[in-house]
């Protein structure tokens, strides 16, 4: 079972933007997300919603795959850091398996990629 959110601008809803994949792993206790597009101020909060959702509805480890992501800022960044930090206090692990250059070149300008991968 897969779940995608689409987190266009709400006049826009065709528009490119991002979308957020949740897909159960093969394996118990994964669970793979695929997220798309641009992670910026604007829809960084549904990002935040997806990922949480995800962290509720599923029991396992989050493995994020960022590969296709085009465009993150600061905004996107803390809302992965602090997904993070919930999935921790749940007990649980969420971490980035692939991403893309701009996600690269963000986690080592903030030297936050120990924290993520």
């Amino acid at each position: 079972m897969t779940a995608t959110v689409h987190a266009d601008r709400p006049d826009t809803p065709e528009a490119a933007g991002l979308e957020v994949a949740v897909t159960p792993g093969p394996q118990p206790g994964r669970v793979h997300v695929r997220v798309s597009g641009e992670i910026d101020f604007d829809n960084a909060g549904n990002l935040r919603d997806a990922l949480l959702t995800a962290l509720v509805t599923h029991r396992g480890t989050l493995l994020l795959d960022l590969s296709r992501v085009t465009f993150c800022d600061c905004a996107g960044l803390n809302v992965l850091l602090a997904a993070r930090a919930t999935a921790q206090r749940a007990g649980r692990r969420l971490c980035i398996t692939r991403a893309g250059r701009p996600v690269e070149r963000l986690l080592d300008l903030t030297a936050t990629r120990p924290y993520l991968t």
